[in-house]
């Protein structure tokens, strides 16, 4: 898991792209050589001071394109410590000082001007940057969640009886972007690259105006149509999502990247005995070889992020236990963009010496390949799991297999049977989850860790999945 910065020269200006592959989102900075503005910045602020000294640049201003509700923004904090001014939209409840916005108002900073469209659909009070020169020649568009590439944010964040509403804002949104900027004026959005504040898959790693006119639901299909579509097509978001609107609208802390003294063997055997969470951050496989009994396995990766905070219960003490220091930083740094600041500590080193000689926990891993001959043999020796997403299982599912998604699984533990369980889901990563949440005594696991695309070509697909055999 790596994050990316990457360059856009547009002759007059730069903008370099942050990306957070983790979030599947991407912070901008914009610069005439002097000057700079960031957009959407994520809370780990070094990235940028980084990218302002190795240039040699003033920051001018911080601008948000909205309230986000996927990330804690570092927009504030970087403000205050550059002394940039910081820029929201006018009419969201904000508790602490910037400067607010409306439609039309154009920034000036350098040579760089942006003028602000109010693009409201991902959120009421959501706008676009449009990146201009002192003539009023149009260099770009930030366009945050509204205009993403080939898809559009989605629109159910705020709250479920404003989804309607923001819906049909969104549809006219993007409508007028496209109205109103040159075919060939390149867009950057914040959301779209993974994230699951993208109303849709996006596709593609570049566009232009002209570019979405052709592929975009909001600007191919009539306003009902593509609102009927987009609200038929939500599904569910990560939980800690409830969380990140209101930290924004307070004022995130300042970030802490420190990590806390390790904890001895003995401590985090008393921490898993007494039910906290302890996170194992190794390799999925590695984990199965080998892992502390009552330990929960969410490798370091890019979905670690997405799914941690996902079933992570907001505010219990949290242990983390990594490989080296440097594994456990990372996940610090990753953790802290979603607003979990602090840990209960850290453990690392090999799994053999922090088990300080209680006997480890361990399950096989196969594959679908595996999975089909196991059912070949024994038909109903097992119960087989399916760890997707409702949307994912809408398109078929392994025979006989029972349905719980990732997200749901802490709260339906009384509906997987005991004996042997095969764990299966898109990619192998929500059921090395899954299967380290159910591992304990009574119950034999296998981690199916394979692409949910050779379950067909291992017979094992069906479109209507039939219903799991009684045992």
């Amino acid at each position: 898991m790596t994050d990316e910065n990457r360059t856009t020269d547009r002759a007059v200006f730069r903008v370099e792209t942050i990306e957070t592959t983790s979030l599947g989102d991407r912070s901008y900075l914009v610069h005439d050589g002097e000057t700079a503005v960031v957009v959407d910045p994520q809370r780990d602020i070094d990235r940028v001071t980084g990218l302002l000294d190795a240039g040699g640049l003033r920051l001018s201003h911080v601008v948000e394109t909205h309230v986000h509700n996927d990330y804690v923004s570092g927009g504030l904090e970087l403000a205050r410590a550059t002394g940039a001014t910081y820029v929201l939209a006018s009419g969201d409840d904000l508790h602490f000082d910037h400067h607010a916005v409306t439609d039309g108002e154009v920034l000036e900073a350098g040579r760089l001007r942006l003028r602000v469209l109010h693009t409201p659909g991902h959120t009421h009070h959501h706008v676009s940057y449009v990146l201009q020169d002192a003539d009023g020649q149009v260099h770009g568009v930030f366009t945050g969640g509204s205009m993403l590439y080939g898809a559009t944010g989605r629109t159910d964040l705020v709250r479920p009886e404003d989804t309607a509403q923001l819906t049909h804002a969104q549809y006219h949104s993007v409508r007028r972007l496209a109205a109103e900027l040159p075919a060939d004026t390149p867009v950057f959005p914040t959301h779209g690259f993974g994230s699951f504040c993208s109303a849709t898959p996006t596709s593609g790693d570049a566009s232009t105006v002209g570019a979405q006119a052709e592929v975009n639901p909001a600007l191919t299909l009539a306003e009902q149509d593509y609102v009927d579509t987009l609200i038929a097509g939500l599904g569910a978001f990560p939980a800690y999502y409830a969380h990140m609107g209101p930290l924004n609208r307070h004022g995130p802390d300042p970030v802490d990247l420190s990590l806390p003294e390790p904890v001895d063997p003995a401590e985090l055997r008393r921490r898993l005995e007494a039910g906290e969470w302890v996170v194992d951050l190794r390799e999925r496989t590695a984990f199965a070889a080998g892992h502390l009994a009552g330990s929960l396995g969410f490798e370091l990766s890019t979905h670690f992020l997405t799914y941690l905070g996902w079933l992570y219960p907001w505010g219990a003490p949290l242990t983390l236990i990594g490989e080296s220091a440097e594994q456990i930083g990372h996940a610090r740094r990753e953790l802290v963009r979603i607003g979990i600041d602090h840990l209960a500590g850290v453990a690392h080193g090999g799994i053999d010496r922090l088990a300080d000689g209680r006997p480890l926990r361990t399950y096989p891993v196969s594959d679908f390949a595996g999975l089909a001959a196991a059912l070949a043999e024994r038909p109903d020796g097992f119960t087989v799991l399916d760890a997707r997403r409702d949307d994912e299982r809408a398109g078929g599912g392994v025979h006989g297999s029972i349905h719980i998604p990732i997200h749901q699984l802490l709260d339906r533990l009384d509906e997987v049977p005991e004996g042997e369980v095969w764990v299966y889901c898109g990619s192998g990563y929500r059921a090395a989850v899954a299967a380290s949440i159910l591992d304990r005594p009574g119950r034999d696991l296998v981690l199916v860790d394979d692409d949910y695309a050779h379950a067909t070509d291992a017979g094992l697909h069906t479109e209507q999945p039939e219903p799991a055999r009684a045992r």
